[in-house]
């Protein structure tokens, strides 16, 4: 390993957080002022490197403290790892939320993306650009979606500091963005995470039955609501007991991909090969997608337990929870949850007396789209770049740290706790026969009840959009979000269930919806997803890294341009969309012209 540190110093307000995490040096190799060391040779470097998996929070805590990551502290950081800086700098500029340049204390994020563009996203950022220019002490950036797509259009203030502070304003006005940035310990407070629970409060909902109804910082008030019966029920099962149960139910995966959660959880805990590890992937990042940020922020207890559960039946006795890092409010609230659970003995080495130990570990994000793919996620949680892995090796085998990994995500893992509590037969009743059980669905965008709904499967789009009160002149929705497909008005019969979908040319994904009205300009909405993928494709396959941006140049020329004049740029497009389709590594790539081939197929956009 060639580890070339640099003569830059950190200051005093960079060691400190590095020292928090990590602890104080113990050689000067390490950083500690003592002039008796002996540089040329390292002492501990093999424990240093087995804990390369806190670069990540190394860089988040020098990011949270100074607002940005300089060389002195990129290389205090290296030093107390033994990362070599070449690699640690690859992984600082991986994501989007760190700064290796110096920047203002106080960042505003600007959300840019599809439900904010068609709320007036633009007019907010030249609003907000134009008070808060330079000398204003806070930086302005456009950003990808913040998840909070049901208050449109939204944006994020963070303030570096001990404590870093946050505050968001949704909807935001230029006044209230303003205000966010200069004062976040003054901006008004968000609304309750029941607020974007339409239905909340209403009879027969499952998932969302607590959200808006219970205190989400009370434990006991989540064990009043049911909670932990499901976690007894298990224990009373067993882990063969328990992958049966959910094999039986025909829970598929709620990220898009749809496999069998039980087949996944079995083939997991038949590996030999130990320790078993638990993953839950919050790291939702998919535009029009925020279902996993209001169970969070409004029923947090209920992870903590369904995640202790699937590692029981799994054989995990460790898990990790990625959580996006433009989520302060559900960080908070889990953080709660899981020190609550922790000192109540529903984590820890003897969960509920029964001689099961099984601890959770949070590990935020910080702007990747790309790690909510779950190789690329393990690689983050690791300290490298969040780049995807080639399969095989499947995670089942060869996961986290190289071990068994079963990986969900959030809403995956929440639907566990019905299963337990009223049976794999009555939770397969709900829904279809090949589409079981309750579904989520975040709606957005040209409806006046934006939200989350919950309904069976197998409800169609038209019963959703009713539901959430879709306005006239409808013109398009977008079903599963920029990695989806366009349909027009008229296949409002589309029943919603992964098997419909896919019959009626499109599909589900991890369950936006997103309707636009006749003043929404379509042209827009297909170059701010070509943005999007362009900036978010990770770079490390050919197809995807180049034709991302031949997407985006394309639509970019045929932008003011229809008919005739447009056919040889349209003819490259989809040349380009199958040469991405067949040939990427991961799902970014292979799903990135799904939505412009749909709207120039279904909806004519450029007729």
């Amino acid at each position: 390993m060639d580890l070339h540190f640099g003569d830059s110093k950190p200051t005093d307000d960079e060691r400190a957080p590095v020292d928090a995490l990590l602890g104080l040096p113990e050689s000067s190799w390490e950083g500690a002022d003592r002039s008796d060391a002996d540089l040329r040779w390292a002492r501990g470097g093999r424990a240093a490197r087995n804990r390369r998996d806190l670069l990540l929070p190394g860089l988040h805590a020098i990011n949270d403290r100074v607002g940005w990551i300089s060389e002195g502290a990129l290389g205090y950081l290296c030093r107390r790892l033994t990362v070599p800086p070449a690699e640690a700098y690859g992984v600082a500029t991986f994501y989007a939320m760190f700064s290796v340049a110096p920047r203002p204390t106080t960042v505003l994020h600007v959300c840019t993306d599809l439900a904010c563009t068609a709320a007036g996203a633009s007019e907010l950022c030249a609003g907000v650009e134009a008070r808060l220019g330079p000398g204003s002490g806070v930086s302005v950036e456009r950003s990808p979606c913040l998840g909070l797509c049901e208050r449109a259009p939204a944006a994020l203030a963070i303030r570096s500091g001990d404590p870093v502070r946050t505050a968001v304003s949704a909807p935001s006005t230029v006044r209230e963005a303003v205000v966010a940035a200069s004062a976040p310990d003054s901006a008004p407070e968000e609304p309750p995470a029941g607020a974007a629970v339409p239905q909340a409060g209403q009879d027969g909902l499952v998932l969302l039955s607590r959200v808006g109804v219970v205190d989400p910082s009370s434990l006991d008030d989540y064990r009043a609501h049911g909670g932990y019966t499901a976690l007894r029920r298990a224990f009373e099962l067993g882990p063969a007991g328990v992958i049966r149960e959910v094999t039986d139910s025909g829970l598929v995966g709620r990220g898009g991909a749809a496999f069998p959660t039980g087949r996944k959880w079995q083939a997991t805990a038949s590996q030999p090969d130990r320790p078993h590890y638990l993953v839950c992937n919050a790291d939702e990042s998919e535009p029009g997608t925020f279902k996993d940020r209001v169970i969070l922020e409004g029923d947090p207890y209920a992870l903590v337990e369904a995640m202790t559960i699937a590692a029981y039946a799994t054989g995990a006795h460790h898990g990790h929870v990625y959580l996006r890092g433009e989520y302060p409010r559900a960080l908070r609230r889990l953080e709660h949850a899981i020190t609550q659970a922790r000192a109540r003995g529903f984590l820890g080495d003897d969960v509920l007396g029964q001689g099961y130990a099984f601890d959770i570990e949070i590990r935020r994000g910080a702007g990747a789209y790309i790690c909510g793919e779950e190789t690329a996620l393990f690689n983050s949680i690791e300290g490298y770049r969040g780049e995807p892995r080639s399969k095989p090796p499947f995670p089942v085998e060869k996961g986290l740290f190289g071990k068994p990994t079963v990986e969900n995500n959030v809403e995956t893992l929440v639907n566990v706790l019905p299963i337990l509590t009223m049976g794999a037969p009555a939770y397969a009743a709900i829904g279809t026969g090949r589409s079981t059980g309750p579904k989520l669905f975040c709606v957005s965008g040209s409806v006046d009840r934006p939200g989350i709904y919950e309904l069976p499967f197998g409800a169609t789009l038209g019963d959703l959009l009713e539901l959430s009160g879709v306005r006239p002149r409808l013109r398009a929705v977008l079903l599963g979000g920029a990695a989806g497909g366009f349909v027009r008005p008229d296949e409002l019969d589309i029943p919603l269930t992964f098997e419909g979908t896919r019959e009626a040319g499109t599909t589900l994904g991890s369950g936006v919806v997103m309707a636009f009205d006749d003043t929404v300009p379509l042209p827009r909405l297909l170059l701010r997803i070509a943005e999007f993928f362009r900036d978010e494709s990770c770079g490390q396959c050919v197809p995807c890294r180049v034709g991302t941006v031949r997407q985006q140049e394309a639509l970019h020329r045929i932008a003011e341009r229809t008919g005739a004049a447009a056919a040889d740029d349209i003819a490259l497009l989809r040349e380009v969309g199958r040469a991405m389709r067949d040939a990427s590594i991961c799902g970014l790539g292979q799903t990135a012209w799904n939505a412009v081939e749909s709207a120039i197929d279904r909806l004519g956009a450029y007729e």
